[in-house]
C-alpha cells in the first residue's frame, strides 16, 4: 500500500493506481499529496510547512530549540545555586567582628595570622581549637591604626608568633570587569529571550503565536473514497445535497445563467445518524478538497485566538477553491448571543468573525460550507439566516425502509447465511440510528466467531439486538427462589396486559435471565408495522402495560418491590407528555403547557406556565397514573389463573417466546388459536418498546 512517509515523485503511480504528484497553491508553493485517514489524501505541504514557510523542506534537520533553552536554563540555575551555596558557606566560615573584639583577641594571643586586604579589611585566622568542628575565620575593617603596627612589631620582638602580611593587588583590567560583570549577563538574557520569541513567532513550527493558526485538516478525496453509496437511510438528505455536488462538478453550467453556489448547509439531527458521513460523501462525489475542523478547535483561553483561526481557515479555503469547509459541532462557537444562554466574550468574538467571513468570501470561488449540530435551538439567529446557511438539512432517525438499507450497507462485507432476514431486524429496531445498526451487525459477527461459525445467522442478529438494548446475560447473578418467582410474575404481568388489550403491541419474548445493564428480567414487544401516530387509547394502554408488573406483584404476594422503578419512570414521562404537550387531558384541554428543548438529544421539555399551574399538572398526572394502576390490578385479579399458569412455565424455562406465551394464554382462556402460516415466532426486540419489568438498579 501507499506509504505516507515516503514522498511520491511526479508522474509516479502508487499501489492504488492513483498518480502521486504536486498540488500548487496560488503562491506556487508545492504541496505533496500523501494518504490521510478515511481514504483521503492530505496536503502535507500546506499543513506541515514547506521550504518557504519555516518547514525546512526536509533538507535541514530542525533545531531543537526546547533543548537549547533547557540547557541554558539549567546552566544559569546551576550558577545561581552554586553562588548561593558559596555565599551561605562563606557567611558561616568567615564571620565579621568589631575592631574592639579584634584587639581583645590580639592581646589574649588567640590569633594565628593576619592579612591586610586591598578592600580595607583585616582577615583574621584564629588559632585552631580542639573542640571546633569547622575552621572559622574572622574579618574586621582596618581603621589605619598606627598603634596596631607598633604592637605587632613589639609582639614579634617578644617572640609572640603572629604572621601578618598584606594582600597582593590584582591586575584585572577595567575591560574584563565590565565584560564579565555587565555585558555577559545581558548577552545571556538576550539570547534566552531571542529563542523564546523566535519559537513564539512560529520560527520553529509553533509556540505561543503559532496557536492562532488554523487546526483544520485538509484532505483530497480519492477515487475509492466515501460517496453517496456508503450512506443509506437518508434519501431526503442526499437529495438535498445533489445540487451542491452537481455545482461542484459543473460550476460553469450554473454561472452561465447567473446562478450562485449556496453559501452553506446545516446538517441537523440526533447523534449517530450520519451527519459527518454525509459531509464526506459530498466531498467524495464532488472530487474537491475537504477541509474538516471541529467547532471546539476555535475555542482557546486567549482572547482573539478563535477569530484569528477563523481568518486563517477561510484564507486556506480560498487558496484551495473549489473546496468544502466542514465545521463539526458548530454549536461550540455558534451559540446565541442573547442573555438566555451564558455569554463568553471570546466565543462571541469568534462567532462575529465567522459571520463576517461567511458574508465576505466570493461565492464564485465555489467554497461551500457544511456544518453539523444536534442542538440547532441554541444557534445564533444571524448564523442561520439565508446567505450564510441557505439550507437546513434534517438528518433524522431512519424509518423502516431506511433501517433496512443501513443494515445492507453495513453487512456488505460480512458473511451471512440464508436464514438472515434484514427486514425483520429493521422492524425489530424501531428508533435505532445508523451507528446503533452498525454496532448490531458487528456484535452479531463477534457472536458467530465465538460459536466457531463462518457466517452470521438470524439468531445471531437478534441476540446482538438484545445485547445492544439490555446488555449481555449476567450468568454469575443467581437469584434465590423467592426473587426468581417475583421476577417471573412481574414479567408475566407486563405480557398479560398486552394479550388482554387490543391496543397493545404483541409480545415476542419474556425472560427472567439477568442482563448486564441492570435488568433482572424483561418483556419484549414489537409493533406489527411502523407507526407514526398513536391514539389516546394506545398511549393509555402502554402506561397500563408498564404498571402490569407491579400490579402482579401486589395481587400475588400482597407486597411489591423496587424492581418497577424503570416502569414508573417511563410511565410518568409518557403521562406528563400526554397532559402537558399532546392535549390529552380533560382538565387542561388543548392548552400547551410545555415545549420541547434539545429535540435531537434528550428531548426534555421546558414548561411555559405558572408554578400554580405546574402543581395542578403534577396532581393531574398523579390521578391519571393511579387510574391506570388500578386498571392493571383489575386485569391481574380477573386473569389470575392465566397469570399463575404462565408464570409457572416461565420459572421452569426461564425464557419463552411470544408464541409459547400465547399458546398457554389461549389454552387457559379456551380460545382457539388462529391458523398461521409462520412456522416459528422470531425473537424480536424494539428499543422503543422493550418493557424492562425488573430493574436491578432500583432494587435497593
Amino acid at each position: 500500500m501507499y506509504d505516507e512517509n515516503e514522498p511520491q515523485k511526479n508522474g509516479e503511480y502508487n499501489d492504488d493506481g492513483y498518480k502521486g504528484g504536486q498540488y500548487s497553491d496560488d503562491n506556487g508553493q508545492g504541496m505533496n499529496n500523501a494518504d490521510g485517514p478515511d481514504g483521503y489524501k492530505r496536503y502535507n505541504g500546506y499543513n506541515n510547512g514547506g521550504p518557504n514557510n519555516g518547514g525546512g523542506g526536509g533538507k535541514r534537520p530542525p533545531i531543537n530549540i526546547s533543548l537549547i533553552l533547557m540547557v541554558i536554563f539549567i546552566g544559569v540555575m546551576a550558577v545561581f545555586f552554586l553562588n548561593t551555596i558559596s555565599r551561605a558557606y562563606s557567611s558561616v566560615t568567615n564571620q565579621e567582628i568589631t575592631y574592639n573584639e579584634f584587639l581583645d583577641m590580639l592581646e589574649e594571643g588567640k590569633i594565628e595570622s593576619l592579612v591586610f586586604t586591598q578592600a580595607g579589611t583585616i582577615q583574621i585566622t584564629p588559632k585552631e581549637s580542639e573542640d571546633s568542628l569547622i575552621n572559622v575565620t574572622y574579618w574586621t575593617t582596618w581603621l589605619n591604626d598606627d598603634d596596631l603596627m607598633k604592637e605587632l612589631r613589639e609582639m614579634n620582638a617578644n617572640d609572640v608568633d603572629i604572621d601578618w602580611s598584606g594582600e597582593k593587588a590584582q591586575n584585572q583590567s577595567m575591560f574584563t570587569t565590565i565584560l564579565v560583570g555587565y555585558i555577559l549577563p545581558i548577552v545571556i538574557i538576550y539570547l534566552i529571550f531571542f529563542f523564546i520569541m523566535r519559537r513564539a513567532g512560529g520560527g520553529a513550527g509553533g509556540g505561543i503565536m503559532g496557536m492562532t493558526k488554523s487546526n483544520a485538516k485538509v484532505y483530497v478525496q480519492k477515487q475509492t473514497g466515501v460517496n453517496f453509496h456508503d450512506v443509506a437511510g437518508q434519501d431526503e438528505a442526499k437529495e438535498s445535497l445533489v445540487e451542491i455536488v452537481d455545482f461542484l462538478h459543473n460550476p460553469g453550467r450554473y454561472s452561465a445563467i447567473g446562478a450562485k453556489l449556496p453559501k452553506g448547509a446545516l446538517l441537523v439531527g440526533p447523534p449517530g445518524t450520519g451527519k459527518t458521513l454525509l459531509a464526506r460523501a459530498v466531498a467524495g462525489e464532488g472530487k474537491v478538497p475537504f477541509i474538516s475542523i471541529s467547532g471546539s478547535d476555535f475555542v482557546e483561553m486567549f482572547v482573539g485566538v478563535g477569530a484569528k483561526r477563523v481568518r486563517e481557515l477561510f484564507k486556506q479555503a480560498a487558496q484551495l477553491a473549489p473546496c468544502i469547509i466542514f465545521i463539526d459541532e458548530i454549536d461550540a462557537i455558534g451559540k446565541s448571543r442573547d442573555s438566555k444562554y451564558s455569554g463568553n466574550d471570546e466565543r462571541e468574538q469568534t462567532l462575529n468573525q465567522l459571520l463576517s467571513e461567511m458574508d465576505g468570501f466570493d461565492s464564485s470561488k465555489a467554497i461551500f460550507i457544511l456544518a453539523a449540530t444536534n442542538r440547532p435551538e441554541v444557534l445564533d439567529k444571524a448564523l442561520l439566516r439565508p446567505g450564510r446557511f441557505d439550507r437546513r438539512i434534517i438528518v433524522d432517525k431512519p424509518d423502516l425502509k431506511g433501517r433496512e438499507e443501513v443494515l445492507k450497507v453495513h453487512s456488505r462485507n460480512v458473511m451471512m447465511d440464508e436464514t438472515v432476514d434484514l427486514h425483520e431486524i429493521a422492524l425489530a429496531t424501531s428508533g435505532a440510528v445508523g451507528a446503533d445498526l452498525a454496532n448490531m451487525i458487528n456484535e452479531a459477527a463477534i457472536i458467530a466467531v465465538k460459536a466457531n461459525r463462518r457466517a452470521i445467522s438470524q439468531k445471531d442478529l437478534f441476540e446482538a439486538v438484545e445485547i445492544v438494548i439490555a446488555g449481555k446475560e449476567k450468568k454469575d447473578r443467581v437469584l434465590n427462589e423467592k426473587e426468581k418467582k417475583m421476577v417471573a410474575y412481574h414479567e408475566v404481568g407486563h405480557a398479560l396486559v398486552s394479550a388482554l388489550d387490543k391496543n397493545a403491541e404483541p409480545v415476542q419474548k419474556i425472560t427472567i435471565v439477568p442482563r448486564t445493564m441492570g435488568a433482572l428480567g424483561y418483556t419484549m414487544q414489537v409493533p406489527e408495522e411502523e407507526r407514526y401516530l398513536h391514539t389516546y387509547e394506545e398511549l393509555r394502554t402502554r402506561i397500563v402495560t408498564f404498571f402490569g408488573g407491579r400490579a402482579a406483584e401486589e395481587v400475588v404476594f400482597g407486597t411489591f418491590t423496587g424492581g418497577a422503578a424503570n416502569d414508573m419512570e417511563r410511565a410518568t414521562q409518557l403521562a406528563r407528555s400526554m397532559i402537558s404537550q399532546l392535549g390529552m387531558s380533560k382538565k387542561f384541554g388543548l392548552m400547551s403547557l410545555a415545549q420541547t428543548e434539545n429535540e435531537y438529544l434528550d428531548g426534555g421539555a421546558r414548561y411555559n406556565c405558572s408554578d400554580k399551574t405546574l402543581a395542578e399538572v403534577d396532581e393531574e398526572i398523579r390521578v391519571f397514573l393511579a387510574e391506570c394502576y388500578e386498571e392493571a390490578k383489575k386485569l391481574m385479579r380477573e386473569n389470575r389463573e392465566a397469570l399463575d399458569e404462565i408464570a409457572g412455565f416461565l420459572l421452569e424455562k426461564e425464557t419463552i417466546t411470544g408464541k409459547e406465551f400465547m399458546k398457554i394464554f389461549n389454552k387457559v382462556k379456551g380460545i382457539e388459536p388462529e391458523e398461521s402460516e409462520e412456522p416459528e415466532e422470531k425473537n424480536e426486540a424494539s428499543e422503543e418498546n422493550v418493557t424492562t419489568g425488573t430493574n436491578f438498579d432500583a432494587e435497593i
